[in-house]
């Protein structure tokens, strides 16, 4: 955990809920501030029901004054991931921070959907471009230790997140440097990505300043990655293998039609946690 600053001697001290109660004044959802609260405490931040519990116990001035610094970064729409170092993904805590993405619950909906199709496979081979913290690769293994896990980015600093989350979480993904599938050699019994979808001149990239825009922006329309993973697919999937891809809340008839013209069957859509279609994908045709 980082050095807390000092506290002003001129700011009286707060108990656990004066504390929460003031981060919620600035704006702050809840659950933000209870975290940012249990993360200056070092407390693990599943720990809510403590915060509770403690609700009228006085925050020593280090830990006030941590806080107040934190609320003030996450007011300024630093995500709290990379303000505690941790997200919580598909049941596991990874290590993040801005080299990466801040992963997303709704990409949850892209590992349940590789695992169902690849339930009838044995020790399937898996690659995952741009991995970015691991999430997604590291997930898959945990579910499917038979399988064997491929993650991919063109960033090093990204890798070196995800390999410090694979030794860390110690599941067996292999992470290589490169360009979403150049070079690699299949056949992939999967082949699932996150990739950068928003369009570059997009108004919302603004509020996620934060976060690498390389991992976040794709050409004019968004789906300059996407058209590459989806020319490249072919060559590296097994016969009846699966490429399963996240993409924009409005670009599926976009990225359905690609999968087509690129010469996929059973192409399908799944929804995110809000309804909202998220993820499309199609099976390269012939069986295993």
């Amino acid at each position: 955990m980082e050095q807390a600053p000092e506290a002003p001697e001129n700011i009286a001290p707060w108990s656990v809920q004066q504390a929460l109660e003031q981060a919620r004044a600035q704006g702050l959802e809840r659950i933000d501030a209870q975290m940012l609260l249990l993360h200056a405490l070092g407390r693990p931040l599943h720990d809510r029901a403590w915060l509770l519990t403690h609700d009228t116990d006085t925050l020593p001035a280090p830990v006030q004054a941590q806080y107040a610094a934190l609320c003030a970064r996450r007011q300024a729409g630093e995500p709290v991931a990379y303000l505690t170092g941790r997200k919580a993904f598909y049941g596991l805590e990874l290590q993040v921070d801005a080299r990466v993405l801040d992963p997303r619950p709704d990409t949850e909906t892209l590992v349940d959907w590789a695992l169902q199709a690849l339930q009838a496979r044995t020790a399937p081979r898996i690659v995952d471009l741009g991995t970015g913290s691991g999430a997604i690769a590291l997930a898959l293994q945990s579910q499917r230790p038979d399988a064997r896990v491929l993650a991919v980015d063109a960033s090093a600093g990204a890798l070196a997140v995800a390999q410090g989350n694979a030794a860390r979480l110690r599941l067996p993904v292999q992470c290589l440097q490169g360009d979403w599938l150049q070079g690699l050699q299949g056949p992939f019994d999967a082949i699932v990505a996150n990739p950068p979808y928003i369009p570059q001149a997009d108004p919302h990239l603004a509020a996620l300043r934060h976060e690498p825009r390389a991992a976040l922006a794709s050409g004019a329309d968004g789906l300059a990655d996407l058209r590459a993973i989806i020319a490249q697919a072919p060559a590296c999937l097994a016969p009846g293998g699966w490429l399963l891809l996240e993409h924009g809340w409005d670009q599926a008839p976009a990225v359905c039609a690609l999968l087509q013209e690129a010469g996929f069957a059973a192409v399908q859509t799944r929804k995110d946690l809000a309804g909202i279609v998220r993820c499309s994908g199609g099976q390269w045709p012939g069986m295993k």
